[in-house]
């Protein structure tokens, strides 16, 4: 009988497509939004209904480019890896002994003595000829794949739920409180998903929360500023 092996290492690599648009749409959320609200609120003429609509301006606006944006661009990443596996099963047909040996050459600097190498290359190319070449001669993999509705649907959701935070700060502050209230609760709503972020990519978590804290407070400062400015202006 056969010992079934358990695959004990939980690796986070399947998780790179849907996590990076995800972290980078809800943060785009938070800081656009509770800046572009900052930045309305610190003219003194804007109401809070003033206020209010350029925050929910912002969410729609900012979540339809995040997945416009997405899509276009893992959409472009995902023709590039069909036209290359494309071309990798032509060579594959027309060419089988050559790239045989070019998959043993591969592992033979990956430190396999060349019988090895030749009798692995020879083993996988049976087993599955493009799995193989599209692996370890482009770097290409299932886990790894682009997923471009995937990305985007990802990108939209995470950045509505992230600017719906401001704006629901913004709708239980009095006007005379909303910027520090708005400015409070984005950067604790940033600081939460820098720790839940690179927390589950197995990164520093202070370090991500200091980065993001330093980021968010430069951009809202920057937009108070703007605000501040034109409304001297006028």
């Amino acid at each position: 009988m056969i010992a079934r092996v358990r695959h004990r290492e939980r690796h986070r690599l399947d998780r790179i497509g849907w996590l990076r648009a995800a972290v980078l749409g809800a943060n785009d959320g938070i800081l656009s939004t509770a800046s572009l609200m900052v930045g309305v609120a610190s003219a003194a003429q804007a109401g809070r209904g003033d206020i209010l609509i350029a925050g929910v301006a912002g969410l729609v606006a900012g979540a339809m480019s995040m997945a416009t944006g997405e899509y276009v661009s893992v959409s472009s990443q995902a023709d590039s890896e069909a036209a290359e596996l494309a071309m990798e099963s032509r060579e594959l047909r027309d060419d089988p002994a050559g790239e045989l040996k070019e998959l043993t050459e591969i592992y033979v600097h990956r430190g396999l003595d060349r019988d090895l190498a030749h009798t692995v290359a020879e083993q996988l190319m049976a087993h599955d000829a493009l799995e193989a070449h599209a692996r370890d001669e482009l770097g290409l993999s299932v886990t790894t794949s682009a997923r471009p509705l995937q990305a985007a649907a990802a990108s939209a959701l995470s950045f509505a739920c992230g600017a719906i935070l401001p704006i629901l700060a913004a709708s239980f502050s009095s006007r005379d409180r909303v910027v520090p209230i708005t400015i409070g609760v984005s950067l604790l709503a940033l600081a939460l998903l820098g720790a839940v972020s690179v927390g589950m990519g197995g990164g520093n978590i202070l370090r991500g929360i200091a980065r993001v804290l330093f980021w968010g407070a430069l951009a809202m400062a920057l937009t108070s500023a703007v605000g501040h400015v034109f409304n001297i202006a006028a």
